[in-house]
């Protein structure tokens, strides 16, 4: 599973497989692979960019999106937390993502995306919240970027409270707003003991 999961950069991933989904592609350049499904977190433009999404949007590929990130897409699906969503292989849930710069009523998201006996949580612009406590994924992508996100400090309050295998840290490697490499590492180093870190490389 886990060599299936590749960072696009800063926030944005693709699972490949069936089906192909891509998460939030921000800043990427045109792939080879057409997306099965989009997943769009919130509608901040790190996250929700019309211009990548034609990047990888065929006549099949269908866009899940937040409600305030659906109306930027025409033929997008509006979700709301806790719906569900069979595709292909997968099972993707929509979980609930916010914190004091995305407040709990914008309905942002977060996924959690179950196949191949795994469930991967996509986390999202989100801090500790007390939902996080009925989930227990094998593999979560997490935002250590500190701005909008968590910080490292509350980072390991979601390892400690999510106790997943594996974590993905996003939201860096950007000049936008994210962490740095260094910041990622000791990360790693401190989530050490209680996962195991996955740093990954950015796929071009």
């Amino acid at each position: 599973m886990l060599d299936r999961i590749e960072w696009l950069g800063y926030a944005s991933f693709r699972l490949m497989g069936d089906p192909i989904i891509y998460i939030d592609p921000w800043r990427i350049t045109r792939p080879d692979h057409v997306a099965d499904v989009i997943l769009i977190s919130h509608d901040h433009f790190d996250h929700c960019s019309p211009a990548d999404v034609a990047k990888v949007c065929g006549e099949r590929s269908q866009i899940i999106a937040s409600r305030t990130a659906a109306a930027h897409f025409e033929d997008a699906v509006c979700a709301r937390p806790w719906q569900v969503f069979n595709i292909g292989r997968a099972s993707i849930r929509t979980v609930p993502a916010y914190n004091a710069a995305h407040p709990q009523p914008l309905e942002n998201l977060g996924f959690i995306i179950s196949v191949e006996r795994y469930d991967l949580y996509y986390v999202g612009d989100s801090g500790v919240i007390p939902e996080m406590a009925k989930l227990r994924p094998d593999i979560v992508i997490l935002p250590i970027g500190g701005n909008h996100t968590m910080t490292l400090s509350a980072a390991l309050e979601a390892v400690r409270l999510l106790r997943p295998r594996y974590v993905i840290p996003s939201h860096w490697g950007s000049s936008h707003d994210g962490s740095t490499y260094l910041e990622v590492q000791a990360f790693a180093q401190r989530a050490g003991d209680l996962t195991q870190v996955i740093i990954p490389q950015q796929v071009r």
